[in-house]
């Protein structure tokens, strides 16, 4: 099966296909072997039990070599007479002996008696004091009359031992027909193959069992898990949605904040403060109004003029903190240029202004939130580094405006500092961070201060 057919099914299917072939693979190869293990083993039972059987008859009559010596004409003829006239010829159709030197000594073929071929393989293996078997095609030279008259036969190699040594002194090389052993190897390698395969099938279809069950189990899991990832996506789709919508919220309550504290610095401007101005015109008429006589009276009035004046002063100082120029509609960077400019009017300093990148334009709550964090970071350093040079850095991209604030007075001690109430850092941080922008303070006493705040310049604000 190609490669690609087989991606294409799924895993239990692609483990039956692959394991189907390598258990065939491993069934061939080990029934191969288990028939050439059967047919040896048949073979050299049957040629061990014959090799027996004939040194019974053939010791006895070669005796006389064990002493050097050569077979009589009387020998000779009781070797004929034993593969012609005796049962052990129809069992062996041919018969040689062999001397250690490798001389045929005898052989139905006279053309063979006393040739000399080398002693190696199962020849030697004889003459060491094996009984070697094997099916033999005769293709060796010393068997060209067998080879003239058979295809194949079975071969024994046997050695005889004298009787009163026991050493070998020559190999008797006999030859059966494979007939009578054909249907005894057949039905044993049947057997044989049959086994293999019954167990080859057994272990397959347990292994396909096995992961058929896996498979089901590894298949409900994953659709449990798709389920809960779906569960999961849509509560990261309503959390995303939430997120957006408390990022619009924040961007519309700041705002509602800003036009708040106007109202407020309105309402200030246009309520008491008007009416502390009215009592002041009141109070000049009746200080106009009391004689000579009424010193102290003109004392106590000139105190409350004086009172009511600083309360005027002070509500027009509020009003004017709570209300901020319109920025909505101006980039960050001019936002930022403005709260410089008005602290320069204020304060009558001159404030170092840097600008880096294009001008952007950005949301009505970022620009607010921009000209706040100038204002304040410029009022802070003004109260606690009166005599410090004081620098604004305003940096754009088409996403992004930073704004760094940096002064070059004593510094502070900044963990000290965060663990207290201080409106103003915390006030300056919570605007940044609910537009989802970073605020940082860098400071250490003995140094100077750099506030620093980066925004997003689009900010979608939640309509109603």
């Amino acid at each position: 099966m190609p490669i690609r057919m087989l991606e294409r099914l799924s895993f239990t299917w692609q483990f039956v296909v692959l394991s189907f072939v390598i258990l065939v693979g491993g069934m061939v190869t080990i029934g191969i072997w288990v028939s050439s293990a059967v047919e040896q083993a048949v073979v050299n039972r049957t040629a061990g039990v014959t090799a027996l059987y004939v040194d019974s008859f053939v010791s006895p009559l070669v005796q006389g070599l064990s002493e050097g010596g050569d077979l009589s004409p009387a020998q000779r003829a009781d070797l004929d007479r034993l593969i012609t006239s005796t049962p052990l010829g129809e069992q062996v159709v041919a018969f040689k002996i062999w001397s250690p030197g490798g001389e045929i000594i005898y052989s139905p073929n006279p053309e063979l008696i006393g040739r000399t071929f080398a002693v190696d393989g199962h020849l030697k293996e004889a003459f060491n004091g094996e009984v070697v078997s094997v099916i033999s095609d005769l293709t060796e030279q010393e068997n060209e009359y067998e080879r003239s008259r058979w295809k194949t036969l079975i071969e024994t190699y046997a050695p005889v031992r004298s009787e009163g040594s026991g050493a070998v002194f020559a190999v008797s090389e006999f030859y059966q027909l494979p007939n009578a052993l054909e249907s005894e190897i057949r039905s044993a390698q049947i057997r044989g193959w049959l086994i293999v395969g019954i167990a080859t099938l057994v272990m397959y279809l347990l292994l396909v069992g096995m992961v058929r069950r896996a498979s089901t189990t590894i298949s409900m899991q994953r659709s449990e898990l798709l389920e809960n990832l779906d569960e999961l996506r849509e509560a990261l789709d309503d959390n995303r949605r939430l997120q957006a919508r408390v990022s619009k919220a924040t961007a519309r309550t700041t705002t509602l904040n800003e036009r708040f504290l106007r109202r407020v610095s309105a309402d200030i401007h246009d309520g008491p403060a008007q009416d502390v101005s009215l009592g002041l015109l009141r109070v000049e008429g009746i200080a106009e109004g009391l004689d000579g006589n009424g010193r102290g009276s003109r004392e106590d009035v000139k105190r409350l003029r004086n009172a009511l004046d600083s309360a005027l002063t002070e509500l027009r100082a509020i009003s004017h903190g709570l209300r901020a120029p319109s920025v909505e509609d101006l980039t960050p960077r001019e936002a930022a240029k403005r709260a410089v400019s008005d602290y320069e009017r204020i304060s009558g300093e001159s404030i170092t202004f840097e600008a880096v990148g294009e001008s952007f334009a950005g949301s009505p709550p970022v620009n607010i939130t921009v000209y706040r964090v100038v204002q304040e970071s410029l009022a802070n350093s003004f109260k606690h580094a009166r005599s410090a040079s004081r620098r604004v850095e305003v940096t754009s991209t088409d996403s992004q405006v930073e704004i760094l604030i940096s002064d070059t007075g004593a510094g502070f001690d900044l963990a000290r500092v965060s663990s207290g109430n201080t409106l103003g850092l915390v006030g300056m941080r919570e605007r940044v961070e609910l537009l989802g922008g970073t605020f940082t303070v860098t400071t250490r006493p003995g140094s100077g201060t750099v506030v620093q705040a980066s925004l997003p310049l689009a900010v979608e604000v939640l309509d109603g």
